[in-house]
């Protein structure tokens, strides 16, 4: 029976499942509760984002944040039985793929690690102005490698990676075509007030 494609979310998520489960400084992360999304970029350049996190909480998890003198909220992400996503982690294709297989893993480790010791919708905050990433982007970048490296050393499952040995023409020519969910990032609705008689 011929294949309808490749699963890419899905295969992400098996291989975040793992690095979660073995790297103690990531296993505060519930993959459950957040949504993998497969985004395709406009032009097949190497330059430009690889993947991102967005949280689905303001600071301290908190569920409104005020601007302006008026107070919003992040449109909820549902899952099928209806409950919350608090982040949703995002892989741009064909960019993405056209990394080594270190980067690739580098970037992934990346993106989990911005999810908050809380796990409760934030990101994780770094003291001073620089807060996503410290003072140091070339520190922060070569930590994520060495994350990235350690997890490799616990010596996984080489399936839980293997699609990411090459690039998107070649995952389309082994599977006809690479599927997965979609989200998008929610808007920020301003709450309703509520009136007193």
């Amino acid at each position: 029976m011929k294949s309808h494609g490749f699963d890419f979310t899905l295969a992400m998520r098996h291989l975040c499942e793992d690095i979660t489960s073995r790297l103690p400084v990531l296993r505060h992360i519930d993959l459950s509760r957040v949504a993998i999304s497969l985004c395709q970029t406009r032009k097949n350049v190497s330059h430009g984002i690889y993947a991102s996190l967005t949280p689905l909480r303001f600071e301290a998890g908190a569920k409104t944040t005020q601007r302006r003198g008026r107070r919003y909220r992040v449109e909820p992400v549902i899952d099928e039985t209806g409950r919350e996503y608090l982040y949703i982690l995002s892989f741009y294709l064909p960019r993405f793929m056209t990394t080594s297989l270190e980067e690739k893993l580098s970037t992934v480790v990346h993106e989990l690690w911005h999810i908050g010791p809380k796990f409760d919708g934030d990101l994780r905050r770094h003291d001073g102005r620089c807060y996503a990433h410290g003072p140091s982007q070339n520190a922060y970048d070569a930590q994520m490698d060495r994350m990235a490296q350690a997890w490799l050393a616990l010596d996984p499952p080489s399936q839980l990676y293997d699609f990411l040995m090459g690039d998107c023409k070649e995952l389309i020519a082994e599977n006809g075509q690479i599927i997965g969910s979609h989200w998008p990032n929610p808007r920020l609705v301003p709450e309703r007030r509520k009136w007193r008689a």
